[in-house]
């Protein structure tokens, strides 16, 4: 493997919840900065990214789990009730 000095590997299993928390970033990342953008070039778009990103450490707030793990289960099951019924 070649090394690079800024970066570095980790394994993590793909249901760890670290591994959600990085999806959840990028879909904040897509949904703040990348949706409705227009960017010329690589270089602007490049630009903007770090631009959000200082942005985002500069006011940095951990992403927590509101809702117990019944409440989760229990919202899936009823959107299955309601997605399941007649007219779907």
């Amino acid at each position: 493997m070649v090394k690079h000095p800024r970066f570095q590997l980790h394994f993590t299993p793909t249901y760890s919840s670290w591994l959600n928390q990085i999806e959840r970033w990028f879909a904040e990342l897509q949904r703040r900065r990348l949706d409705r953008g227009v960017f010329c070039s690589i270089d602007e778009l490049t630009c903007a990214l770090e631009q959000w990103i200082k942005f985002w450490n500069a006011n940095a707030k951990p992403f927590r789990w509101t809702r117990t793990a019944d409440q989760i289960i229990n919202a899936i099951g009823q959107y299955c009730e309601r997605i399941s019924g007649p007219g779907h």
